[in-house]
């Protein structure tokens, strides 16, 4: 793992390195914003000057691709996001993009508990679909220029027999259309660019690598 060093070769420990010089909440309601006022060693050794930055705290995230291999088959689901459709109005991004993407079913991690336990629980929220057994595939930052958001992602062996179906929990608002599909369309729906959020393209980026191993091992 490559480190921030000093100039003499000494490793800069999280947090050495960083000062915090104010931290306040400047919006609290679905969502919470904290600005900070901070200074940090740079390369060559000294101190940056002090600046500001807005920190977008929505929570920490589970991602969880559902795959029944029995009948080599991926479930997905279909939901509208808010983001995508306000997305339409920068001019470089397609405003033929739906609003409703194609993702992989996820959710929120809630207090105390294991992102496994998320995984589990949103399947059934989402899709209706019990978890048989996980394989984790990555753990990484949404996007930490903006916001703390980590983005755990794992593969789930579920029965796809009975898959479908609109869910979700009414209190949240949810409506989720839950759709099966083969792998081979699944790969093909990837490479014409027609799943364009983060987490379900490197799941399924993940899941192309992994496929022939993956169904091996879950066939019965």
């Amino acid at each position: 793992m490559i480190k921030p060093q000093q100039p003499n070769g000494t490793e800069i420990e999280p947090p050495d390195g960083v000062e915090i010089e104010n931290k306040e909440t400047v919006y609290d309601g679905y969502f919470k914003v904290d600005k900070y006022t901070l200074k940090h060693r740079q390369f060559e050794g000294s101190w940056s000057g002090g600046f500001t930055r807005e920190v977008f705290e929505r929570g920490h995230a589970v991602a969880v691709l559902l795959y029944d291999a029995d009948l080599d088959q991926v479930v997905l689901i279909e939901q509208f996001r808010i983001g995508a459709y306000a997305a339409r109005n920068y001019h470089h991004w397609d405003d033929d993009h739906s609003p409703w993407l194609i993702e992989v079913v996820a959710g929120m991690v809630e207090e105390g508990e294991k992102l496994e336990d998320v995984a589990r629980r949103e399947a059934v929220e989402e899709a209706n679909c019990a978890i048989k057994e996980l394989v984790p595939v990555t753990h990484y930052l949404a996007s930490p220029g903006g916001t703390s958001e980590t983005m755990a992602i794992f593969c789930g062996q579920i029965d796809a027999s009975n898959a479908g179906g609109v869910h979700g929990l009414d209190h949240e608002d949810e409506d989720i259309r839950v759709i099966s599909v083969p792998t081979s369309e699944v790969l093909m729906m990837l490479d014409q660019g027609k799943i364009n959020n983060a987490m379900t393209l490197i799941a399924l980026q993940w899941f192309r690598l992994n496929h022939k191993s993956l169904r091996t091992k879950w066939r019965s």
